[in-house]
């Protein structure tokens, strides 16, 4: 049976299929932006002509399709989501205006304030009341509801968001309203908050809800459609969606949480560069850089554990909309092989943050593209073989990328056509590595004791430089970096989190009430497990509660030891771990102050393969060579001469044009440590090694 594990970037649908050994084969397609689900297609049309098979037949031996996709996140950044309704309590509209506060620049009035993701024109005020012990104040008035449901058919509502004031204590009106909806306006989907994310604050409640609810339309079209079509092409598998957290889950849960999605492609990447690194490194900071064609994407990994953060806005902090959920903490900046380059009024050269992305792509693709980019300044620069492009695949056009650089950087900026390719670079370059240092240094980790993990197409253009610039002492990519995410898709685990708000102190401790509270979380991840999970390799169940000092306005997580507190985990243990964990974040702990316990977690996870590593991997049809490498670890070392049958002109910033050796992945010497410069190419990646570096593959 095989497993597709398949990611739709900016530019190229990476696919990775594993056969029951354990063996991959990647692919890459173009991303078709009008319809994403044809670049999938297409990209498991090459994986069938790669075995002399069709597509039907291929897909009959699937058994896991498993999808990252940008389609919600671009849903909502273009403004294509659902026309969508906001019902909240009576005398409490202004939620998603009045926001949480803060400023990105305190002084800068100029800014304009931020529109609410629902406008104030379309939210509707119900007759209701909860307080936070859960008592009923004032009842719902249903038929003044059922007349708000009337004006909702009447403006033509596509989707509704209900976020009632304390639902988390007592979701009996929530419960109620859905039941009022689907009976009346059962076309309409809708999101309740206590449902989708049991959690304190109103705003980060209410701004989910309707983040989710104005996805559900177009993303139940979408997954269904996705599933539909390839269930048409003989797939009678499970359809698996990436989540924001991690992890994947079923299409059709998905499709009832869409929020979920938002950030799917990208979680992937810290996953596998996880993997990799435990098969090679001993350091215990990672920094995963996934470059894309549109975007460079860099996360983190720290003492095995990859981040979380809270503070998940779409767009700028503050500015943006805040999805309420906690996501794999990943930095993204315009900068990719896309990137394109242009020199301003004031003869400034700017690389990003816009994109040529698929179509029409860089110049010298040869398909429309008219601005300078990333990729044609690496051609020109000899970094990339233009016979060579994919594998062969693609040819790409040197002339039209020289001429676009001398035209567009080079003349205005008064040099030659090589130092105007490489200034593109170093830009590039800059870019990203500010983009590391944003998410490294301040958080308290020197990128001179991490180790560089790089990731996508476009990585090992320019990684050397970055990991010299940052003062990495080893760079790591591995053998399926141009697929990383696709990659991490293919081992991650079927997941999901089950949460309930239980209010707790160490100095008025509630032990039954809060085993109680556990003993559901429980019962509803085996639930989970039995369902959705059955048939897993393994499955585990990990137990964390947001807690704060007394006083405090903010809570951090805490895992716990036991899902039960009793004689082997108790109280004052669980007060510990949080004095350490506070001290860790913040450096400081306050071990006589009261400790508040607010929200349970209880996150499931079912491991879906056996994790016996890489056995071997294939590139494409256009390549057969058997590649049974991991990765290949580049150091810092002085140049060195060396000599190979096969070698081209390369322009180093520097160094000028220098006689480089040019070797395949699949002829290089395993172990064995090599001289700079170099390039390695395989049909999906080149890796530049400059004249200061050293290589070797493992």
């Amino acid at each position: 049976m095989l497993r597709f594990a398949c990611d739709t970037g900016g530019t190229f649908t990476d696919l990775i299929v594993e056969d029951k050994t354990g063996s991959l084969s990647m692919y890459k397609a173009a991303t078709t932006p009008d319809d994403p689900i044809v670049g999938a297609i297409n990209a498991l049309r090459l994986a069938a002509e790669d075995r002399g098979l069709g597509l039907s037949d291929l897909l009959k031996e699937g058994e896991m399709f498993i999808h990252g996709t940008t389609h919600a996140i671009n849903a909502i950044i273009t403004g294509n989501t659902a026309k969508t309704g906001f019902f909240t309590t009576k005398g409490h509209p202004d939620i998603l205006v009045i926001r949480e506060g803060g400023r990105i620049e305190p002084f800068n009035f100029k800014v304009p304030y931020p529109e609410p993701y629902i406008p104030r024109s379309l939210t509707f005020e119900v007759p209701e009341r909860i307080n936070n012990n859960g008592e009923i104040i004032s009842p719902l008035e249903e038929d003044v509801f059922l007349e708000l449901l009337d004006q909702a058919r009447e403006i033509g509502l596509e989707a509704i968001s209900v976020c009632f004031l304390w639902s988390i204590a007592n979701p009996v009106h929530e419960i109620r309203v859905g039941e009022l909806i689907t009976e009346h306006l059962p076309d309409v989907p809708f999101s309740l908050s206590h449902k989708l994310n049991p959690a304190l604050r109103e705003y980060r409640r209410a701004s989910a809800t309707s983040i989710d609810a104005s996805l559900k339309p177009l993303m139940t079209d979408y997954l269904n459609n996705l599933t539909h079509r390839l269930k048409s092409e003989g797939f009678s598998g499970k359809t698996l969606v990436l989540t924001s957290q991690g992890g994947m889950i079923e299409a059709e849960e998905m499709a009832s949480a869409p929020i979920h999605a938002i950030n799917s492609g990208p979680s992937m990447a810290p996953i596998a560069g996880r993997y990799y690194a435990q098969l090679e490194c001993d350091e215990d900071s990672l920094i995963i850089a996934d470059t894309g064609g549109t975007t460079y994407d860099v996360s983190l990994v720290r003492k095995n554990r990859i981040p979380k953060t809270r503070e998940t806005w779409i767009g700028q902090s503050f500015r943006g909309h805040m999805t309420g959920f906690p996501s794999i903490d990943i930095k993204s900046v315009g900068a990719g092989g896309g990137s394109i380059a242009k020199v301003d009024e004031g003869g400034i050269l700017h690389v990003g943050p816009g994109s040529a992305g698929a179509v029409p792509g860089p110049v010298c693709y040869n398909m429309g593209g008219t601005e300078a980019t990333l990729t044609d300044a690496c051609l020109v620069l000899g970094y990339i073989d233009p016979a060579y492009f994919l594998g062969g695949e693609m040819n790409l056009n040197t002339n039209l990328a020289r001429e676009v650089i001398e035209e567009q950087i080079a003349r205005p900026l008064g040099l030659e056509i090589n130092s105007a390719a490489a200034s593109i670079v170093n830009v590039a370059t800059e870019n990203m590595v500010q983009a590391i240092s944003e998410i490294t240094v301040n958080q308290g980790i020197d990128p001179a004791e991490s180790v560089l993990i790089g990731g996508g197409g476009a990585a090992g253009l320019n990684s050397t430089f970055i990991a010299r610039r940052l003062g990495c002492p080893r760079l790591l990519i591995p053998v399926t970096g141009a697929g990383l995410s696709a990659y991490g898709a293919a081992i991650s685990d079927l997941t999901s989190e089950f949460r309930s708000v239980f209010f707790a102190t160490s100095d008025n401790w509630d032990a039954k009430g809060v085993n109680n509270n556990l003993k559901i979380l429980e019962a509803r991840a085996r639930e989970f497990i039995n369902g959705a999970g059955k048939g897993a390799v393994s499955s585990k169940i990990e137990y964390t509660v947001e807690a704060r000092y007394a006083g405090q306005v903010w809570e951090i997580d805490v895992p716990l030891r036991d899902f039960q507190f009793g004689k082997k985990f108790t109280l004052e243990q669980l007060v510990d771990d949080f004095h350490e964990v506070h001290n860790e974040i913040f450096a400081i702990s306050d071990p006589d102050s009261s400790v508040e316990m607010v929200c349970w977690t209880a996150a499931v996870s079912c491991q879906m393969r056996d994790e016996d590593g890489v056995r071997n991997v294939t590139f494409s049809a256009s390549d057969k060579s058997d590649e049974t490498h991991p990765s290949i670890i580049i150091g810092s070392e002085e140049l060195r001469k060396t000599r190979t049958s096969f070698r081209r002109l390369v322009y180093f910033d520097g160094y000028g044009e220098l006689s480089t050796p040019i070797k395949k992945l699949g002829n290089t010497v395993t172990g064995k440590k090599e001289p700079g410069p170099a390039i390695v190419e395989t049909p999906f990646t080149t890796i530049v090694i400059d004249p200061e570096a050293s290589y070797q593959v493992s």
